[in-house]
């Protein structure tokens, strides 16, 4: 693995583990009332640094891509794939949800998106880290980098198969491994496709900020229609009983 990878990698893992320092050095400067607060400015704060960092450490890695046979896909060819990828990535999405919750029982709500829609709430500049500067990260950690070089030492499925485990797990909900997995394949297979890193992180951005937007803005909607849903099932089954 090139050196500056590893530099990368170190970069991402302080970030992920950077929270609790943030908001008790947040907490001693008196910035945010509540450690929500604190939480989604560092969040802001740690993932932008991060970011110009990795990008730094990626300025002379623009032929990584010719580790790949053939030459990478036209323009054109990598905006229908990306566009196509979103779709892609959400049919298969619906597919790993729907084999958690009737295969294995598993609620299909998410911890994470949760805190996160909680956190966005909080301040609403923390959706340029989740629909942006998120997934651009993950896809050059798990997917340049990890995907990439294991690619080049296996194949296709192995490389996809250990470095979606790992994007799965490291989202913090391993009940859900198949539905994180999934869109690992998903993400790892454009890349492939296309030969070109900018291609999933469009479908990984174009997703993340669907979820967010839906989460978010249409919330109070969902449930609404979750409560009629449930009135109407409750209305019927009197009829029935």
């Amino acid at each position: 693995m090139k050196k500056h990878y590893w530099f990368i990698i170190i970069t991402y893992m302080l970030l992920q583990l950077s929270a609790y320092v943030g908001i008790r050095l947040f907490s001693l400067l008196n910035i945010g009332e509540t450690n929500v607060e604190r939480f989604a400015y560092w969040t802001i704060f740690s993932f932008t640094v991060a970011f110009i960092i990795i990008l730094y450490f990626l300025r002379n890695d623009r032929n990584a891509e010719s580790r790949f046979q053939g030459e990478p896909a036209s323009v054109g060819a990598s905006v229908g794939w990306a566009i196509t990828g979103f779709f892609l990535a959400i049919f298969v999405q619906s597919i790993a949800a729907n084999i958690e919750i009737n295969v294995f029982g598993i609620d299909p709500g998410s911890e994470n998106t949760q805190m996160i829609v909680n956190v966005i709430r909080v301040s609403p500049m923390v959706i340029v880290v989740t629909s942006i500067l998120g997934p651009i990260l993950e896809e050059i950690i798990f997917r340049k980098i990890l995907f990439g070089v294991l690619y080049t030492r296996t194949n296709f499925f192995i490389a996809a198969l250990i470095s979606s485990l790992i994007f799965s797990l490291l989202h913090g909900e391993p009940q859900h491994v198949l539905l994180y997995g999934s869109m690992g394949f998903t993400f790892a297979f454009l890349y492939v496709k296309t030969k070109r890193i900018i291609v999933p992180i469009f479908a990984h951005v174009a997703m993340n900020t669907m979820v967010v937007v839906i989460q978010t803005v249409f919330r109070e909607d969902i449930e609404r229609m979750m409560n009629q849903v449930e009135q109407m099932q409750v209305i019927i089954g009197g009829f029935l009983s």
